[in-house]
């Protein structure tokens, strides 16, 4: 796969709620889809889940799912420490693997969207 966007995204559920990557496989299957959509999700207490397997297309950002890598926080618009520094190491790890790939947000891509409702561009280059 050639992988242009390391795509962060959130799960935009309540920042006080623990969820699963299983749960979000569970509600992207309901969705009609082969499972879930990103590559990787990483849990309020920072503890990471793998999703797709990096050879396989997400589902997580149309139009450039063939492209791309997708990470989910959990949570809406409150990440935790732990969770950022988790962020911060997939995010280094995949450009050790994609050394082009551009850092970016879900709403980098999809104007109609607010995920992960921070600015991704600018943490990742600070």
């Amino acid at each position: 796969m050639d992988v242009q966007y390391l795509v962060v995204h959130c799960s935009d559920t309540p920042n006080d709620r623990e969820v699963s990557a299983a749960e979000i496989h569970s509600w992207h299957k309901n969705n009609g889809w082969d499972g879930i959509g990103y590559h990787a999700v990483i849990r309020r207490d920072g503890k990471l889940e793998g999703g797709r397997p990096s050879y396989w297309p997400g589902a997580h950002v149309r139009g450039h799912n063939s492209k791309s890598l997708g990470v989910c926080l959990v949570g809406r618009d409150q990440f935790t420490e732990d969770q950022m520094l988790m962020l911060s190491q997939v995010l280094a790890a995949w450009e050790r693997r994609y050394p082009n790939a551009e850092v970016v947000g879900h709403r980098d891509l999809d104007s109609r969207k607010t995920c992960p409702n921070f600015d991704v561009r600018a943490w990742w280059k600070g």
